[in-house]
Order: structure tokens, then sequence, then C-alpha cells
């Protein structure tokens, strides 16, 4: 086991233990909010879990995971304001509990839950398909395009289970004005994709005609 990129992992899910875990109670100004602890609890659990498994089997996906600089310029402020609207989607999310301005009923959290999870198992899947898969927007040595699975009904699963997992974050949070917050996140993943697929149908071998074969970017019959 590389225990310097074990490490490196423990350091970054702590952070985001921490991070998080701010971003909610504090706004919320106690920890009774239940539904932060509910988001805690399935996002960081399996994250455990799916890193666990890649440190052990694929450590080099892992350490492309790990990394987050981008070089694309247009990609670097995609960034910044995902990272905007999800910051403000916690924030507000910590708010509207601890004043209780509009806050969804328990069925509708449960219900966001069960898709939250299906989607990480999507997400989980993606990672089983495709061993090139990194955070930042690259082609990498002897890269192949990967075709079956998921990848031959949308061209970006990874996308489709992770634009629907944070949109189910903050109807687990119970607020309806995070999720509002959120809807601007698809606009960002919508430019993230266009500019991806430039990269690659300029730069890997196969994936125009990738292109040509799955019509569908993100959702079946729809985009």
């Amino acid at each position: 086991m590389d225990t310097k990129l074990l490490i490196q992992a423990l350091l970054k899910y702590l952070f985001g233990v921490i991070l998080l875990g701010s971003l909610i109670f504090l706004p919320a100004g106690s920890f009774e909010f239940w539904q932060g602890w509910v988001l805690m609890g399935i996002l960081f659990v399996p994250m455990f879990c799916v890193g666990l498994i890649m440190l052990t089997k694929n450590p080099e996906l892992l350490c492309k995971r790990l990394d987050v600089k981008e070089t694309e310029k247009e990609q670097k402020m995609v960034v910044v304001f995902s990272g905007i609207f999800f910051i403000a989607m916690f924030v507000v999310a910590g708010f509207n509990w601890r004043f209780q301005w509009s806050v969804l009923p328990d069925w509708v959290v449960w219900i966001a839950v069960a898709l939250f999870l299906i989607c990480y198992l999507l997400y989980a899947e993606v990672l089983r398909e495709n061993t090139f898969l990194s955070r930042t927007i690259e082609v990498q040595k002897n890269q192949k395009v990967v075709d079956g699975g998921l990848y031959a009904i949308v061209r970006h699963p990874m996308y489709t289970a992770t634009t629907l997992m944070f949109l189910a974050m903050p109807l687990v949070l119970a607020s309806p004005i995070s999720f509002v917050i959120m809807l601007l996140y698809i606009p960002l993943i919508v430019k993230r994709i266009k500019n991806e697929e430039s990269v690659l149908e300029e730069k890997l071998e196969g994936y125009k005609d990738y292109m040509m074969r799955v019509n569908f970017r993100l959702f079946p019959y729809i985009w």
C-alpha cells in the first residue's frame, strides 16, 4: 500500500468532513440539524469505502481523483463558480433550518436520500468502467475511448450521476432555496462538458467516432 497516497487521501477526506460540517452546522447554529447528519453520512461513508477500494485495487485512479488542478482556462472559471454555488447551498440550508424559512417534509428528504445513494452506485460503476477518469480535463498517456457499459448510453455518465447527486443534496437538507441555487450548476456542467468534448475530440483518437455513435451527452433522449 502506498503510504504517501494513503496520508494524502486521508487528509483530504478529513478536510472535507470538517469543511462540510462547518458549512452546514455553523449556519444552523445547532447539531440538532438531523438532515445535515444524514447528508454527511450518505456522502462520506460511501466516499470512504470507494476510496479504500481504489487505494487497494487501483491507486493510480485514486491519485487522479485527488488531483484537482485544472489547466484549461475555461474550466478554472467553472470550478470557481461551482465552489461558490456549493458553499451558498450548504450555508443557506443551515440558515433555512435555523430560521425555518421553508423546510421540506421528511418524505422528500428520504426520497432524495434514495436518489443520492442510487446515483452514488452509478458513480462507483463509472469508476469501475473507466480507469482514465480524472478530476481535470486532460488526455492521458495510452488513454483509449471507453464505449461500453454506461458509456454506451451517454457520453458522460459520471456527470449524469454527480449532477443528480448534487441536485439531491439540498433536498436531503430539506431546503428548497438551496435546490434553486444548485439549479445554477446545470449551465456550468453543460459548459464543462462542451469544453471537455472539444479537447477529447481534438486530442483523443477515436473520440469523434464515439460521439457519432452515442448521441446523448448527459441524459438519454434529453441532451
